[in-house]
């Protein structure tokens, strides 16, 4: 837009009693005027998720960092994804919700793009993890007995490793455009999204979900052909045990609570297409993909008796105790 369009705008709006992000400047965005009810009700639904996904998933990368027992293949890849979920709560929810409610973006135009990469690395991150894990449940179903030998700590740790850094690398590509020419997009000022074209978003679209879930869902459907066929065969073997069964049921649900989550917003903003003004629906999907964030460690306490009670020596401050971090968490070990 030039300027002569926005202060044709301006006039309008002050006719109008229409407030603005940024008064001094002729290029600002409208800002739009919710009830003060409405404010403090947002507020401090914002408020209350971003803390308690935060808290929870510390409560999850405490106790696996902390606890020796808890330093398996698998639970260093719950450990990525809990980080993925706590900079979700500790950055993205609070910062897209203040951008929301003021629907206004006041926190500079560098900040914008290093929030905008976080959003795209952490979506990223997120689904490479899952698909690391259903890997890793794919072998311990269909190869228990050399699944030790297989899958190390240190093999999932550099697969960690490489997955954020791909992902990072691919933020940057995707979002190039956005973060090095940003004169390009036609926006206002204190506007904070990504204006992608068509074939940009058929890219993302594929990358960052249809491809990873193809992943994942193959592969958890070899999971349960394996289980079913093998049932008692993989009953019998002593390298599986009843733990680690329990470990890939969860873990399934998991991933089932992940894709309830992403598919609605997918199919709206498919639907939508690349408009330019953010509709309900999408605003509404949009923060069920951000509370997903918090309901895997609602699905651990669940599921997992171990993360109840080391959750339980982080509250108490037992974590404090000298030696705590070879307590036991399995008492049906002992």
């Amino acid at each position: 837009m030039n300027v002569e369009m926005f202060d044709t705008r301006i006039m309008e709006a002050n006719r109008q009693g229409i407030q603005y992000c940024f008064p001094d400047n002729n290029l600002s965005c409208f800002k739009d005027i919710k009830p003060r009810v409405e404010y403090v009700v947002l507020y401090v639904f914002i408020s209350l998720l971003s803390v308690f996904t935060v808290f929870l998933n510390l409560l999850v990368i405490i106790s696996i960092s902390h606890f020796k027992q808890l330093h398996t293949p698998t639970n260093m890849l719950i450990l990525s994804l809990a980080v993925a979920d706590l900079i979700v709560g500790l950055i993205i929810i609070p910062f897209m919700g203040i951008r929301y409610i003021e629907s206004c973006w006041y926190f500079g135009n560098t900040f914008c793009f290093l929030f905008l990469f976080i959003i795209f690395m952490v979506v990223t991150a997120s689904f490479g993890n899952l698909c690391f894990i259903s890997v890793d449940r794919y072998i311990a179903v269909s190869d228990p007995l050399r699944y030790t030998v297989r899958v190390t700590t240190d093999k999932v740790v550099f697969c960690i490793i490489i997955n954020w850094l791909c992902c990072g690398i691919y933020s940057v590509i995707i979002l190039h455009n956005t973060m090095f020419y940003p004169e390009t997009h036609d926006k206002c000022y204190g506007d904070c999204k990504v204006s992608f074209k068509f074939e940009h978003f058929v890219t993302d679209l594929i990358v960052t979900f249809v491809a990873p879930s193809s992943v994942i869902m193959s592969v958890y459907v070899k999971i349960f052909c394996v289980a079913n066929h093998q049932a008692k065969v993989v009953n019998s073997v002593a390298g599986v045990s009843r733990s680690q069964r329990k470990a890939g049921k969860t873990l399934g649900i998991v991933v089932t609570v992940f894709f309830m989550c992403w598919i609605p917003y997918y199919i709206v903003t498919l639907i939508e297409g690349n408009e330019s003004t953010e509709s309900v629906q999408l605003n509404v999907t949009c923060w069920i993909v951000y509370m997903n964030s918090c309901m895997n460690p609602l699905i651990y306490a669940l599921f997992y008796k171990w993360f109840r009670i080391t959750a339980k020596h982080i509250v108490t401050l037992k974590i404090l105790n000298p030696s705590s971090e070879y307590f036991s968490v399995f008492p049906e070990d002992k």
